[in-house]
């Protein structure tokens, strides 16, 4: 090599791969855009150009690839701050109305237009989603070419009504009568946020009706040819299809198997799915690259076996992979295993196929310009970001590892299962919030099973079902012995909840310093084969130069490709990460390990209590669960959801988790009524509980029957406290009972059987940094009389110790006959906290309660009108924390 090419500047790095860096660009501006607004997207694309200056200056880009990258940044944050002003209703005046009347607020109101999704019929309940043309609300002028997205929602009044709602589908036209309402906001801290999730569907309003009359067909979808039409006949095709596979699987296998090779997912059995969730696995029902690449091999292997050749191959699969997309749903993840296909087909075909990083690179650009709001999905997300993981990982992972002659494939499974469990594992607990230390060795198992077994199989006996129906059966009952094992297998590791951990939710920057971690951990496994430093690694390219898709032997090690071979520098490197990965794992699962403070929170759970008290020491009190009562009559059975709402399992469990409770220490249950107890047999059941105190009383119903059957089978401690009793649960924090006034478990052990629950509510108060939070559960101003007079009889020291008040929640709902004005003068309250639905039909809080509380200067919380009511607890005060 001569002088003058020696001293010859090189460029680097962005130029080996510009798409990449584009693309790379082209989220950033999106993601920029979306989360920070116009200003940020401004001060992120004057970041980006001083680092375009930068990789200019040192010769690691080209100017026209640094520019094409600013501008695809430019380009991206434009389109989705164009798109978000876009996304508007088209009833800004009702909607500025409907926020000033507050949660309840409801409008009469008719519209016109096509039916845009899928028609879900579950239990009582329809659910699509209509593209209005027209609405005419009760008492304003008509309005015309509204193009207005609505959920429609109706609740069926007859069992009969389900069948006429079946018969809907998607483009039909139709006029809908009922009532307009805003989609609920998250009124818990860190809780789902109903109306930003429907805002990314372009849904601003939800149309509730009564009974499929509520729905008039003006024209079907056989008199038209939209895309809705279209695609309602697509929808037709996956039911049938469903239908053919359940009439090929038992019942408690039919959803599972819809789910797996059609991605239809409304049958599965929602504890299987929960089970499969604990171990990391419901990617296995999402249909996503692998499916897709299962569906290639299988429909490829069909054509070679008709002897086509090449090249008509890969012509009929890029036709055949998005119809495959379509019938298994096209969501944001399989259209990403679809758009990288058919990319990756023409490419193949045109002789120029490279690698996957550019084609993920291309489909990840091209689906953000088609809809910008898929950033916003969790598996566009989690798609995306476990494939780039397993392309650049995979690689070094492998051949990291040992040369086997025979077995190799084991050492290949190895490798992507754990490059997948590495990289999903940040984005899974930010979102998920749990980890199952099994998950692992069930991926390891059952994906590869599941996926090249069990998938083709039940495959392979739809397709035969349309010839042979005795032979697709026979066909069917190899996968059903096949799913018996790895349901038991799921089951026996789901039970084992001592491997299960629980983790809060981690700050967006720990989620990208892992995936920076990961990412610099796959690079220095390349540069560290062999003992080589990183111009030995430079010499043979970036870990950028992914291998080609087709290359034979790609993870393989071999003379060219030595083992791993640790050296000093290797291991020191090792120990530093090593050291960073354990200090991130550590303050992600103890975030708040240092802090002192102590917070308790009023839930908002509807018509019902729920408490959580964190003591300055870390430790978890929950003083009820919140559960609505079910009204549900005899014969009314076919009334039930497949996967119903349930206060405990999709509230309160998640808040729990989101905020890193990891076990509570005690769990209070005031008394047995529903509305304070349903939602608890999902905590116990989800979340390790320690210790239980209760009124001592039981109640001949069903919810206080699980309630304790739950706790005796996890072995929860039960005790039955009196008052007078205390507990220090740390030096900051001291629980009083107040009530009940003598223990109602007698010396024999028996129970007292109670159906009237609220006077017997087991009243405590807790005590943090000398500051007095008060739980009366749903007494009434007799018993609340009573307690004051036991107050009042103890010596003034003690009686001291409790009032006044800082925090009082307000007996049963704000009920009239609570809160009375003798109770109110004994404890003084400085504020109070009415939990109370803001739908419920009791007429809670009562405006009588309301004017004693006023009347009291009681500074006021309300749960349907302010959601969550949370307080910080230090020496020096009590602050409220908006949620």
């Amino acid at each position: 090599m001569s002088a003058s090419r020696r001293s010859e500047p090189k460029v680097r790095l962005m130029n080996r791969r510009p798409l990449v860096w584009f693309a790379a660009s082209f989220v950033a501006g999106s993601a920029a855009a979306a989360g920070l607004g116009a200003r940020g997207a401004a001060f992120a694309a004057g970041a980006a150009a001083l680092l375009a200056i930068a990789a200019v200056i040192g010769r690691q880009a080209s100017r026209g690839v640094a520019i094409a990258c600013l501008v695809g940044l430019c380009l991206a944050a434009g389109e989705r701050l164009w798109a978000d002003a876009r996304n508007v209703t088209a009833l800004p005046a009702l909607a500025a109305a409907a926020e000033a009347e507050g949660p309840r607020a409801a409008y009469a109101a008719d519209a016109l237009g096509t039916i845009v999704s899928a028609v879900e019929v579950d239990g009582d309940r329809v659910q699509f989603h209509m593209e209005a043309s027209a609405i005419h609300v009760a008492g304003q002028p008509p309005l015309r070419k509204a193009g207005e997205r609505l959920l429609v929602q109706l609740r069926l009044s007859a069992q009969p009504e389900q069948e006429a709602a079946a018969a809907w589908q998607r483009g039909d036209q139709v006029r809908v009568a009922g009532e307009l309402a805003r989609p609920a906001e998250a009124t818990n801290r860190g809780g789902f946020d109903y109306r930003r999730y429907l805002r990314s569907q372009g849904v601003h309003w939800l149309l509730k009706g009564k009974g499929a009359a509520a729905v008039t067909i003006t024209a079907p979808a056989a008199d038209s040819i939209s895309a809705a039409a279209l695609l309602g006949r697509v929808d037709a095709a996956r039911a049938w299809l469903g239908a053919r596979l359940a009439a090929l699987y038992p019942e408690d296998q039919a959803g599972y198997m819809q789910g797996l090779i059609l991605g239809i997912r409304e049958d599965l059995d929602p504890e299987q799915f929960n089970r499969f969730a604990r171990l990391g696995l419901t990617h296995i029902l999402a249909i996503s690259g692998l499916h897709v690449a299962v569906f290639m091999y299988a429909f490829g292997g069909l054509l070679k076996l008709a002897r086509l050749p090449r090249e008509r191959i890969l012509t009929v699969l890029m036709a055949a992979v998005p119809l495959y997309v379509l019938l298994a749903g096209a969501s944001p993840s399989v259209l990403r295993a679809g758009v990288m296909a058919v990319l990756g087909l023409v490419a193949a075909r045109m002789g120029k196929l490279k690698d996957g990083l550019h084609l993920l690179s291309a489909a990840a650009v091209a689906l953000l310009i088609v809809n910008p709001y898929y950033l916003d999905s969790v598996s566009f997300q989690l798609s995306f970001i476990v494939t780039l993981g397993l392309i650049l990982g995979v690689p070094p992972v492998r051949r990291a590892l040992p040369v086997w002659r025979k077995g190799g494939w084991l050492l290949d499974l190895a490798a992507v299962t754990v490059v997948a469990q590495l990289v999903s594992f940040p984005i899974t607990l930010y979102y998920f919030n749990q980890f199952h230390l099994l998950s692992l060795l069930a991926n390891f198992i059952l994906v590869p099973f599941i996926s090249f077994i069990v998938m083709p199989i039940g495959a392979a006996a739809l397709v035969l079902s349309f010839l042979w129906e005795d032979g697709a059966a026979a066909v069917a009952k190899l996968s059903v012995y096949a799913n018996d094992w790895s349901f038991a297998l799921v089951n026996e590791l789901a039970k084992l909840d001592s491997f299960r951990t629980i983790w809060g939710t981690p700050p967006l920057w720990w989620v990208g310093g892992c995936l920076l971690l990961l990412l610099s951990l796959f690079r220095l496994l390349d540069n560290w084969r062999a003992g080589r430093g990183d111009s030995a690694a430079s010499d043979r390219g970036s870990p950028e130069d992914t291998v080609p898709l087709d290359a034979p032997d790609a993870y393989g090690a071999s003379a060219a490709n030595p083992p791993f071979k640790p050296t000093k520098r290797s291991a020191l490197q090792a120990v530093i990460h090593a050291v960073v990965g354990t200090s991130l794992l550590m303050y992600a699962y103890m975030p708040d390990a240092f802090d002192r403070t102590a917070t308790v929170s009023f839930l908002d759970v509807g018509q019902g209590d729920a408490a959580l008290i964190r003591t300055p020491t870390g430790k978890h009190i929950l003083i009820d669960g919140g559960g609505a009562i079910s009204f549900l009559k005899p014969g009314e059975e076919w009334r039930l959801r497949s996967d119903p709402f349930e206060v405990g399992s999709k509230v309160v469990v998640p808040l729990l988790m989101k905020r890193g409770v990891h076990q509570i220490d005690l769990l209070i249950v005031s008394h047995l009524d529903s509305d304070h107890i349903k939602g608890l047999i999902a905590v116990i059941e989800n979340i390790p509980v320690k210790q239980l105190w209760w009124n001592g009383t039981m109640k001949d119903s069903d919810d206080a029957a699980q309630l304790m059957t739950a706790a005796l089978k996890a072995g929860v401690t039960l005790y039955a406290p009196k008052a007078g009793d205390t507990a220090q649960v740390d030096k900051a924090t001291k629980l009083n009972v107040l009530w009940p006034a003598k223990s109602n478990v007698g010396g024999n052990e028996k129970v007292e059987l109670l159906d009237d629950q609220n006077e017997s509510s087991l009243v405590v108060s807790a005590a943090i940094y000398g500051h007095t939070f008060l739980f009366p559960g749903d007494i009434s101003s007799g018993t609340e009389k009573a307690i004051v007079k036991q107050e009042r009889a103890k010596s003034p020291e003690a009686a001291a110790a409790l009032a006044p008040v800082s925090v009082l929640k307000v007996a049963h709902h704000g009920s009239r006959h609570s809160t009375s004005d003798e109770w109110l003068a004994y404890w003084k309250p400085a504020a109070g906290v009415i939990s109370v639905s803001a739908t419920n039909t009791y007429g809670h809080p009562h405006p009588d309660t309301l004017h004693r509380l006023e009347a009291e200067a009681v500074r006021l919380w309300r749960t349907d009108l302010h959601g969550e009511a949370s307080f910080l607890v230090k020496p020096s005060g009590i602050l409220s924390r908006p949620k």
